[in-house]
């Protein structure tokens, strides 16, 4: 993985806009990442150079970083993602997602040197439209409730706790501490939870989950969307039962991944 040399406007943070395939969705992620009330760094990603993927880069005047690897995969690319800035915090944002305006600055606000990872509350775009409270999201919002608390945030109970019945840290949300969180950190035989796998990994490390209980981003579900994709090919319940198995014993484990497949209907 060679990158290449630009100039970094913000010594503290980038955002690395991951980009495949041929999204219509790609320029107002752009936009809303270099439309932030502090300026910061952003570059594109992408595994799929693409002429598409190239003049968007050029248009807004940004370096186009493409991974080489011969090995693909969701997780590859967001490691990769990781690894292209020379700053100490680094967000990967989703190509489908919009970021409002003080993410960067309430994100920034939260992380110091014992940060982990800082993370905000997020609302959701379904087939463009703005979507509405949603179970999912209330029972996200219960489980991140102890988060909100500075004295909490460093614990590891309450760091796995949050993560004990499901996945509530939205990953495109998430601003890594690069000086404290290191690669490899997602693994490739997860595709829908190697996220939730991640933030697993690094509960049991110290440093903090800083939460900020606010929308920040809106995370876009379409019929063409990673998730959308694996719920339809009927994967995600056997990574949930994988990964509520680090918490639970089976018997409890399996009952918890019947109750959490029924959320999978709110995707589809």
């Amino acid at each position: 993985m060679q990158l290449n040399k630009f100039a970094y406007i913000n010594k503290k943070h980038t955002f690395v806009v991951l980009a495949y395939g041929k999204s219509q969705y790609l320029e107002e992620c752009i936009k809303s990442v270099l439309e932030q009330s502090i300026k910061g760094n952003v570059v594109i990603a992408t595994s799929t150079r693409s002429s598409f993927i190239e003049n968007m880069a050029r248009k807004y005047g940004l370096e186009l970083i493409e991974n080489t690897d011969s090995e693909k995969g969701i997780a590859q690319d967001f490691e990769f993602a990781l690894l292209c800035s020379k700053t100490d915090f680094v967000t990967i944002a989703h190509q489908d997602d919009i970021y409002e305006k003080s993410y960067l600055e309430n994100v920034l606000g939260k992380m110091d040197e014992t940060t982990l990872i800082a993370f905000t509350d997020y609302a959701e775009i379904r087939n463009d439209k703005e979507g509405a409270i949603n179970l999912n999201l209330f029972i996200k919002n219960i489980l991140l409730f102890p988060l909100k608390f500075k004295m909490l945030q460093k614990r590891r109970f309450f760091k796995r706790a949050c993560l004990a019945v499901g996945n509530p840290i939205c990953c495109p949300s998430v601003t890594f501490n690069r000086q404290l969180v290191t690669v490899p950190l997602f693994i490739s035989n997860f595709r829908s939870n190697m996220d939730w796998n991640a933030w697993e990994k690094l509960s049991n490390n110290k440093g903090a989950f800083s939460y900020v209980p606010k929308k920040l981003l809106w995370h876009r579900i379409h019929e063409d969307s990673t998730t959308s994709e694996i719920i339809n090919e009927n994967k995600r319940s056997a990574e949930d039962y994988e990964m509520l198995k680090l918490f639970w014993p089976q018997p409890i484990a399996k009952m918890i991944t019947k109750i959490y497949k029924n959320s999978e209907k709110n995707n589809r």
